[in-house]
């Protein structure tokens, strides 16, 4: 049964987001077998959502007698335009930031117990940021493929996955944190590469891979070429962290679609939703890693073990004049 994990990840990308719970199902499981009908499934979303949002509030709004404390409790109130609080420590008196009109601020406080502000105005309005990740989920439609790594050139940023992915989304692509950008341009088949322009001001472009259970992120320090006999390692968010050796280099692998060219041919397992992941030296006990490719494609699985070949990342870099972002 998948839905008790679709269950959670809609739960967090409805809470970390501004989609609705139903919108959180259907992006997320469009077509997935459950057991229970989607009603059911949106209502289990739904009060998911309301269980995490009232065990925060009871984790981090506690009244201890302050100003501060006073408008917390009474931050469901407050007028839209009310981007936030705090004590100034010279002063002692509450700063209530505010983003255009202050109307209704002091009366908002006032009823809150809390008689003297002093109003700040904002020439924008905070927002959350997120990482993008290697490794982690991206999305667009239908299709679910995993982030590879990140790139710029010049001031302009990328997300690099497979290409038979980027060609098979919609125009808007999406990760775990909210919307990315549009697709930017791919090769499939003869390579499988392609781009998503970052266009989201609050997604983080990050060296980083996500090594899920297997320990911290890994930081890219840069690419290489495949070496075989080479052990390395790759993530995406179905199966993981998953390690192996480089068994040949200058591959071709025949698809319905056509036939992909110069590929690295490697004994790690694969897995449905894993194209386009980093594949990246493997880091032993430390914590940096080179880029190596993205994956393309595979057979088997991670049960009985199977093949994964991979696009060398080297050659997406040339092509579009890219810089990986590296720590």
């Amino acid at each position: 049964m998948r839905h008790p994990r679709i269950l959670l990840v809609a739960a967090t990308l409805a809470l970390t987001t501004a989609v609705t719970p139903a919108a959180a199902v259907a992006a997320l499981a469009p077509d997935d077998p459950l057991t229970i009908g989607p009603a059911t499934l949106t209502g289990a979303v739904t009060d998911a959502v309301t269980g995490a949002l009232s065990a925060t509030l009871s984790a981090s709004v506690t009244d201890d007698g302050s100003p501060t404390a006073a408008l917390n409790l009474a931050a469901a109130n407050r007028p839209w335009s009310v981007t936030g609080w705090h004590t100034d420590p010279r002063t002692g008196e509450v700063t209530v930031s505010v983003f255009g009109s202050a109307d209704g601020v002091a009366d908002w406080a006032a009823d809150s117990g809390v008689t003297r502000i002093a109003v700040e105005h904002v020439a924008t309005a905070p927002r959350p940021y997120w990482d993008l990740v290697g490794g982690q989920l991206i999305y667009s439609g239908a299709a679910r493929c995993t982030l590879g790594f990140n790139a710029h050139a010049g001031d302009v940023r990328y997300v690099l996955s497979a290409g038979h992915c980027v060609a098979g989304g919609s125009t808007a692509w999406y990760g775990v944190g909210g919307y990315i950008g549009p697709g930017s341009g791919s090769s499939f088949p003869t390579n499988d590469y392609g781009l998503i322009r970052v266009a989201s001001a609050d997604a983080e472009s990050t060296p980083l891979v996500d090594r899920y259970g297997a320990g911290g992120d890994v930081t890219i320090t840069g690419s290489s070429s495949a070496v075989v006999g080479s052990s390395v390692c790759s993530s995406n968010p179905v199966s993981g962290w998953n390690c192996g050796t480089v068994t040949a280099t200058n591959t071709t692998v025949c698809y319905q679609q056509g036939c992909v060219y110069q590929l690295i041919r490697t004994n790690m397992c694969s897995a449905p939703g894993g194209s386009g992941a980093p594949v990246v030296t493997n880091p032993g006990a430390g914590s940096t890693v080179r880029a190596i490719g993205m994956v393309a494609g595979g057979s088997g699985n991670c049960t009985t073990g199977g093949v994964t070949y991979a696009q060398p990342i080297q050659e997406v870099l040339a092509v579009y004049g890219l810089t990986l972002y590296t720590g």
